[in-house]
């Protein structure tokens, strides 16, 4: 550990870590593995990206043509993946916080976060095998 970290203040970071990790596999326990994609909005964004490990999330809107294509295969992929990654829809329209901290210009794109970090993006209504292919480098 380097010298000018307080070993106090990391202890309680540990502590507060644990804390969210057993929170998060609580919530796990009492929600379980979705095998449909969650609702998600601006006020249940960061709680709900918080509980699971690995989440891809279809931000879109009903007026796009483009996200009405892509919303079958998203319903499809979290099925096939339940237990493995959790899928998400968010509606910019109605929640243009959450869309405008991850600086989405256009739609669809999918976030995909791994432990609450942002670890890939894809734009577009792209075939499921390229959704499938990203994924797979973060199962």
């Amino acid at each position: 550990m380097p010298e000018d970290i307080d070993p106090e203040l990391e202890e309680l970071r540990k502590k507060r870590r644990e804390m969210y990790v057993k929170q998060a596999d609580e919530e796990k326990q009492r929600f379980g593995w979705p095998d449909t994609p969650m609702v998600l909005t601006d006020a249940n964004f960061r709680e709900t990206v918080a509980l699971y490990p690995l989440m891809l999330v279809d931000l879109w809107a009903p007026w796009c043509g483009p996200c009405k294509m892509l919303g079958p295969v998203i319903e499809q992929l979290a099925r096939e993946l339940k237990g493995k990654v959790v899928f998400g829809k968010l509606n910019v329209d109605e929640n243009p916080q959450t869309a405008s901290s991850f600086k989405v210009m256009s739609i669809p794109t999918m976030l995909v976060i791994k432990e609450r970090e942002l670890v890939d993006r894809i734009t577009g209504a792209v075939p499921k095998a390229t959704i499938l292919q990203k994924l797979q480098r973060f199962l």
